[in-house]
């Protein structure tokens, strides 16, 4: 397995192939051009993800781990316990199913306006007509950001994901998007403080936040947490979507059984996301020397949790490769585990189960264009960034 490299052309158009082999035969596999390790089997990266010696403090992102392309800053994912603990529970509220449960209707409201736009023309692309705008749409909601500001925001994120086809790794005008949207990030900061908000907006727990010692976010500090919130909130559920629209259409039995009887929905989009999953893996940092599987981790070198590979794991799924809307798998890490478990779980199962329901109650006989289709492939995030789909 000496040759598997993240970066790798091969492995960034077919990972998978490769994450078997490392399964196999190299669980804890040394990638000595970054200092780091890769861990590829699902109970080891379940256990090492609230191992406190597994630290993200140094970042958690390629960009800011292996390539070190990426300046590490204040934002809630670079942070350790109990520094992390305090600023996790102040902004959990504005996530939880309290809350959701007054914005769900807003936002099956907004998904069935998207689909009367486009029902006519009997055609749409399920990521940019539908899946983007509801989920910025609902991030600025859940954020605190006006809602008119969504298309904006898309863009930007859309450039702070684009990678550099030859090289790998960042491009200059994705950091300087970071940097756009840090701005951005900022000026609303500045107009909260002026005009103090109330409510469970996660902007508004950012603002009052007080660490043990009393002491507030500057304004940057605050801005930089919250480009974190969208870019979780915006990113990766549109392509979540178009996995699951072309799974179900790849398997039209499943798609039959689930539009006849929509109390699956739940079960069948976290198949979709054991099955295809977006991030590919994220990293961490050791403050420790570590002996896993017969390999001597040092400290301060970075380690992947390639959840993707985690996720079709033989050890943890009977048939991994087998797509199984019924499946109702125990475990899983598509939204991780442990000490920084994704914030927005409840808020992507709600926007799961919306567009699902609708697409299905509505268009249930479409065909999906894949010769149209378009994909992001990145070392770091892979699925449809355009994802045209037709119907009667």
């Amino acid at each position: 397995m000496s040759e598997y490299d993240p970066f790798a052309e091969e492995v960034i158009a077919d990972p998978l192939p490769f994450y078997a082999r490392l399964r196999a035969e190299s669980p804890v596999h040394p990638l000595p051009r970054y200092d780091a390790w890769a861990l590829s089997r699902f109970q080891d990266v379940w256990d090492c993800s609230s191992d406190p010696r597994f630290s993200a403090a140094q970042g958690t992102t390629p960009a800011q781990v292996l390539t070190k392309d990426q300046p590490v800053t204040p934002m809630l994912n670079v942070m350790d316990p109990p520094e992390h603990t305090r600023l996790r529970a102040a902004i959990r509220q504005c996530f939880l199913p309290r809350y959701l449960r007054g914005l769900e209707p807003e936002a099956r409201k907004l998904f069935e306006g998207l689909v009367d736009e486009v029902i006519d023309r009997g055609e749409c692309d399920v990521v940019q007509d539908l899946g983007q705008r509801l989920s910025v749409t609902v991030a600025c909601m859940a954020i605190g950001l006006p809602v008119e500001d969504g298309a904006m925001l898309n863009e930007i994120v859309k450039r702070f994901f684009h990678h550099d086809p030859e090289q790998g790794g960042m491009t200059a005008d994705g950091i300087a998007a970071l940097g756009e949207l840090t701005d951005y990030c900022v000026d609303h900061v500045r107009r909260l403080r002026k005009s103090p908000g109330e409510g469970p907006q996660a902007l508004n727990a950012l603002v009052a936040f007080e660490d043990e010692n009393g002491r507030g976010f500057g304004d940057e500090e605050a801005a930089s947490h919250t480009t974190m919130l969208i870019i979780g909130g915006s990113e990766t559920f549109p392509k979540t979507l178009a996995n699951g629209v072309v799974r179900l259409w790849e398997h039209p039995d499943q798609r039959a059984r689930l539009a006849a009887d929509a109390t699956g929905t739940i079960d069948a989009y976290n198949e979709i996301l054991r099955y295809d999953m977006p991030t590919q893996f994220l990293c961490r940092t050791l403050t420790e020397d570590v002996e896993m599987h017969g390999q001597q981790m040092k400290a301060g070198h970075g380690v992947m949790f390639l959840y993707a590979s985690a996720n079709r794991d033989e050890r943890e799924f009977d048939e991994p490769d087998r797509f199984d809307i019924t499946r109702g798998a125990g475990r899983m890490l598509s939204f991780g585990a442990g000490t920084h478990a994704c914030l927005g779980t409840h808020v992507a199962r709600v926007e799961g189960r919306i567009t699902l329901e609708t697409i299905l109650a509505r268009m249930p006989e479409y065909e999906v264009d894949l010769d149209g289709a378009e994909r992001l492939h990145t070392e770091f995030v892979q699925g449809f960034s355009s994802l045209p789909i037709r119907w009667s």
